[in-house]
């Protein structure tokens, strides 16, 4: 039987994926969350975890150091799905991509006197895309983590993050004034590893397909 290796980032995605994994009859020997351990074995001899950024999961199964990977849809219009397969929307780790703005700021008005807005993300390519289908002028302000301090402290007028509840942004005194995209996880194959390995892959692909239809 071909080895078959997993790409998966900690936190939420894992914690969705387990069920998924499970129906799969794969079940992770250690917790990755107490682990210091990279690479997990699991239940299977043939099926390891390999436990990575969110944002690099793509990247490994693009290469083939990773045969599957779960990602969010966030993270795979960044990269650019080059060489991945994504067969599965998994409907897990769901949230929407946001605009937002300070409470005080008129979005509204200013979108439409044109405005030239600068806007803090980590999403550069999908925020780009955004506004210049809007037709608004944006400077980018790329940050990796505490989107909501930006606007506080004159750094960005608006910043463009993923929002679940919302509850950050209303104790940063931000409120959310368009959606850009719903977003969930997905699963992406190494388009390679499913040709060579496809009788091993193959039952796995069928295993979470019928676990999200249930």
């Amino acid at each position: 039987m071909a080895e078959i290796t997993i790409a998966l980032s900690k936190g939420r995605i894992f914690d969705d994926t387990a069920p998924l994994l499970e129906a799969a009859g794969i079940v992770a020997k250690d917790n990755p969350e107490s682990s210091r351990k990279l690479i997990l074995d699991t239940n299977r001899a043939s099926v390891r975890l390999v436990i990575v950024r969110a944002s690099d999961v793509p990247t490994y199964v693009q290469y083939g150091a990773a045969d599957l990977g779960i990602a969010g849809k966030d993270v795979l219009l960044e990269h650019g799905g080059n060489g991945l397969y994504q067969p599965l929307d998994l409907n897990i780790a769901r949230c929407r991509m946001m605009v937002a703005v300070p409470e005080g700021f008129d979005y509204d008005s200013a979108v439409r006197q044109g405005a030239r807005l600068r806007v803090a993300t980590k999403y550069l390519q999908t925020t780009r895309e955004h506004f210049a289908d809007k037709g608004v002028h944006v400077d980018l302000i790329k940050l990796y983590g505490s989107m909501e301090l930006a606007p506080l402290v004159g750094l960005a007028d608006a910043i463009v993050d993923l929002v679940s509840t919302g509850s950050t942004l209303k104790a940063n005194h931000l409120r959310a004034v368009e959606e850009i995209m719903p977003i969930s996880s997905r699963l992406i194959v190494n388009q390679a590893a499913l040709k060579l390995k496809r009788n091993a892959i193959q039952p796995i692909l069928n295993a979470f397909a019928q676990a999200v239809k249930n």
